[in-house]
């Protein structure tokens, strides 16, 4: 009763319960020492135990899911660990139907994005959004219902879709205290595993920043204006930022720019004629 899952005298009443159904899935797996101590991270974790015991309670297969999950997968350990409601999704009808592709993203993240007006929730939801395809990725993947060819195309663009939308908040944020930068423009280069649409679970983000700008002398029009070599670098530690912020649930992505022409300590923006 010392956690918070089994804090209600009912949590530990179904816990003890499941018991032999736990440990016979946790047994099955292809290591049981592990599963069983990822289990007992999965429960630290879990905010309530009511509601997810009386789940595997009613569909046992989610309970050696999960074991299998926690014996086979560690990614997706992590992922289910910070929001355990995802295993409510397996239950959805279309789980197992083929992965959307990449302009279905991107229309399912736009349409969702455009009822979030603040800066914080809108990418709380990124994040939301990207463990929820990736946590539906894995399952396809370990149940063999997709290829890892297909997992890794399908992670690659869900990664850029993402980014997109990232790079669109975060511009407007910059924007409504730094203004604009006539004239100018920005890209963002993937190279490494998103260069090569081999995405995996655990991979970060290749990344060069490069922007281009007809006068380098421009200062930027907002209420805190810049120099544009100051501007593109400061926009593009706050697009880091916003990729690699903590939060319950994670870190969106890592981004490694060591690769960019300048090198690890040269600044993050790149000018194109560099």
């Amino acid at each position: 009763g010392s956690r918070r899952a089994t804090r209600s005298k009912v949590s530990r009443q179904i816990l003890t319960e499941l018991v032999p159904a736990i440990l016979k899935s946790l047994g099955n797996t292809a290591n049981p020492d592990n599963a069983f101590f990822r289990f007992d991270d999965f429960l630290e974790k879990l905010p309530a135990g009511v509601q997810i015991f009386s789940l595997f309670s009613a569909r046992p297969e989610l309970l050696d899911l999960l074991a299998t999950i926690l014996g086979s997968a560690p990614a997706l350990a992590e992922i289910l660990g910070k929001q355990p409601e995802l295993l409510d999704s397996v239950l959805d009808g279309d789980f197992y139907a083929p992965l959307a592709d990449r302009d279905t993203l991107y229309n399912q993240l736009s349409h969702r994005l455009s009822y979030e007006v603040d800066y914080e929730a809108a990418l709380r939801y990124l994040r939301q959004f990207k463990s929820e395809r990736q946590f539906q990725a894995g399952i396809q993947m370990l149940q063999g219902v997709t290829s890892h060819e297909t997992i890794g195309a399908f992670l690659s663009d869900l990664a850029e879709v993402i980014s997109e939308h990232l790079v669109k908040l975060v511009i407007n944020e910059f924007e409504s205290s730094h203004g604009k930068i006539p004239e100018s423009e920005i890209a963002i280069l993937a190279i490494g595993k998103l260069g090569s649409r081999e995405l995996t679970f655990g991979s970060d983000l290749d990344l060069i920043f490069i922007y281009d700008v007809q006068d380098s002398l421009a200062m930027s029009d907002g209420q805190k204006s810049v120099d544009a070599r100051s501007y593109f670098n400061r926009l593009c530690s706050r697009i880091i930022t916003a990729y690699t912020m903590l939060s319950k649930e994670g870190a969106l992505y890592e981004v490694d720019t060591r690769l960019r022409p300048s090198g690890n300590d040269g600044p993050l923006a790149t000018h194109a004629e560099a």
